[in-house]
């Protein structure tokens, strides 16, 4: 694709053809190849213009030879056929390191490609407080041939014309003009919606046929068209304390439950309902006790106090675990040594597999990097492919004898790269090594797909926060945050929610969707000794169709009420009373509340507008029924459950008329 032919800036200042030009070439040990903002205020933008249209799919960022304060921690990337019209096609930020970055940009509408002749770099932050933007070189990839770009532009047009009918269709359909809307429709064979939802709209809006409507709802409910909107709603925790049975008890001994500890690690087995535990830091010595959890039963139980005594690896911690529920194996690998603990004869990573059924440790290897598999290393993530017998490990710090160091003051961190373990061969194999578009790294997670860590290093401001990400839409989402950090608060809500922590263990059961806390590192600088041993399980949830049925329903019959109630307010009480109340959770405060301020409407107040003259678009509606207006609006709010390929356009005519 050839590189755009022009640049803009929204500052005046920014007319330097050369200060401008430098983004052309990338060179990253030239300070002074770059563009820079003259502020740090908001908008700030380069508009690049193409010589002809193109399909943009990704765009190339290149950097400095070093970490700079001036790179782009946040910015926006929008794009368009003209400067006046473009839509967003990236949102995200830089690394601020040197190493180039490339990202894919939204080209598509519906499936099908579209073109750019714009495109729009916007930074919003810098990586230093206060600092000016700064972009090094810029480099954008797609496809430029005319004839396919030509094609996305006709169906592009297309798509645009039939848009904007669709939109005089909705509003004219709103407001009442029956015989534009007729004609329209007719002439252009474009359609406003699926016909089931034209359907919907003939019954509750054009009928008033309330009983007719709720029908139609439940079917499409049964039929799973509100499951695209279901997976679309953000999750919402609920956090509960695990109290075991064990530990209730008056008499209960230290083997009740583990004690407190962080860096331990945690592994479930879903089909017996137990969770495993091993080892951790307890803020003065590593443990080697081994401990399960059964779910049903509630109950600890000490599968040993010294694993090492027993066969197994020793005390340690920051190492990782994976559990095999149908073989009833668990692996165990890696561990941290302090710095004065790293000789040669220690610096080996061992290798332990469990038996459930018999209790049996087994030394699998004394070192794995023997065996073509990692150095000994920690904070790593490893997981298991079941079907086929397959350990993967990715990432972690390789630890090193400090006297291997000794003319390197700050020696450069050293990172474990992407291994493989067959079981049955008991054979490793390097897949990746460390390399720029993986990087290899420590406290992070990982899972296998068949269809926190802990740090030596002082850690402020230690906050709750929980985050999801969507593998189908590639978006990352925060569905619990709290940032208090208050320790009144937190004595409050100690039984409520867990307190902020690193270094904690989480696990999940995919069965019963279900994730399950132990303990970990407050953080707190006053007792930099302390450690956590709460236990909690956290379930996410969305709105369930029955829910989001009920809630239709619970619209529609408060619909009904309004309509009831002023006309004949004795029978509306009726109605309110039963017809309605069944459609209310009378547990939930917000929706009783919101039952409750139903009954105002059945003593209406004198509006002080009521002797105004009508709008014109009122006055439209008055040849039409009463109610047309306080159903449409129903309408609209039944149809956002709906897939939108099935609905009308979001947008409303009247918004896209410029104000000036």
């Amino acid at each position: 694709m050839p590189r755009q032919a022009d640049y803009r800036t929204c500052s005046q200042l920014l007319r330097n053809s050369s200060k401008l030009g430098n983004i052309y070439v990338d060179r990253p040990s030239d300070q002074s190849s770059r563009w820079s903002s003259d502020s740090n205020n908001p908008p700030q933008f380069l508009i690049l213009r193409l010589e002809k249209p193109a399909i943009v799919t990704s765009v190339l960022f290149g950097k400095y030879e070093k970490t700079h304060v001036c790179n782009l921690r946040k910015f926006k990337i929008h794009g368009g056929l003209t400067e006046d019209h473009m839509i967003e096609l990236f949102d995200g930020g830089l690394k601020n390191d040197h190493i180039p970055e490339t990202f894919l940009l939204r080209h598509e509408i519906e499936g099908n490609p579209f073109p750019c002749r714009y495109i729009r770099i916007e930074p919003l932050q810098a990586w230093g407080t206060n600092f000016n933007f700064s972009i090094w070189y810029v480099e954008l990839h797609g496809n430029n041939n005319w004839d396919d770009v030509k094609h996305c532009m006709n169906w592009y047009n297309t798509y645009r014309e039939k848009e904007a009918i669709r939109l005089c269709l909705k509003h004219f359909r709103q407001r009442g003009y029956t015989e534009a809307f007729r004609e329209l429709s007719t002439k252009t064979k474009i359609t406003l919606e699926h016909p089931l939802l034209t359907q919907l709209h003939t019954v509750l809006v054009t009928n008033g046929d309330f009983k007719a409507c709720e029908q139609f709802i439940t079917q499409a409910s049964n039929e799973g068209m509100f499951d695209q909107y279901i997976s679309q709603q953000e999750y919402k925790p609920e956090w509960t304390p695990i109290e075991p049975v064990n530990a209730k008890k008056p008499d209960s001994s230290s083997d009740a439950r583990p004690g407190m500890r962080g860096g331990h690690q945690m592994c479930i087995d879903v089909l017996t309902e137990t969770i495993y535990m091993f080892g951790g830091w307890d803020g003065n010595r590593d443990l080697a006790d081994f401990w399960s959890y059964h779910l049903p039963s509630q109950t600890w139980v000490c599968l040993s106090h010294d694993t090492e005594r027993d066969g197994g690896p020793s005390a340690r911690s920051c190492h990782k675990m994976c559990l095999d529920y149908e073989k009833k194996q668990i692996f165990t690998l890696g561990r941290y040594l302090d710095p004065s603990m790293r000789s040669p004869d220690r610096l080996k990573c061992d290798f332990h597999m469990y038996d459930i059924d018999s209790h049996q440790w087994t030394f699998i290897t004394e070192d794995t990097a023997a065996m073509g598999g990692p150095r000994l290393i920690f904070d790593h993530q490893m997981v298991i492919d079941i079907e086929h017998q397959t350990i993967y490990v990715f990432g972690g710090r390789v630890l090193t004898s400090p006297s291997s160091s000794d003319n390197d003051r700050t020696p450069e961190m050293i990172f474990s790269g992407l291994y493989s373990f067959h079981i049955p061969s008991n054979t490793w194999t390097l897949l990746m090594d460390d390399c720029p578009t993986l990087r290899s790294r420590i406290g992070h997670s990982m899972l296998f797909h068949p269809g926190l860590s802990r740090d030596k290093e002082k850690r402020d401001n230690v906050k709750n926060s929980f985050w999801v990400y969507d593998i189908l839409n590639d978006k990352w989402s925060c569905i619990y945050k709290n940032e208090n950090v208050g320790q009144n608060y937190w004595l409050k809500m100690q039984h409520v929610e867990p307190v902020p922590r690193f270094a904690h263990q989480l696990v999940y059961d995919h069965v019963r969707k279900t994730h399950y806390l132990f303990g970990g590192n407050p953080g707190k600088d006053s007792l930099p000794r302390l450690r956590l041993d709460d236990f909690w399980s956290l379930k996410l949830s969305r709105p369930s169709s029955d829910y989001l049925l009920r809630r239709c329903r619970y619209l529609i019959r408060k619909h009904q009420f309004l309509e009831i109630s002023s006309q004949t307010p004795m029978k509306a009480m009726t109605y309110l009373q039963h017809e309605v109340a069944n459609m209310v959770d009378h547990n939930d405060p917000e929706e009783t509340k919101e039952f409750q301020l139903l009954t105002s409407s059945l003593f209406p107040c004198p509006s002080i507008d009521d002797d105004a003259e009508p709008s014109g678009a009122d006055r439209v509606l008055q040849d039409v029924d009463p109610n047309f207006s306080q159903r449409t609006n129903l309408f609209d709010k039944l149809v956002a459950f709906f897939p939108e390929s099935m609905t009308q356009p979001k947008d409303n005519l009247v918004d896209l008329v410029p104000l000036s």
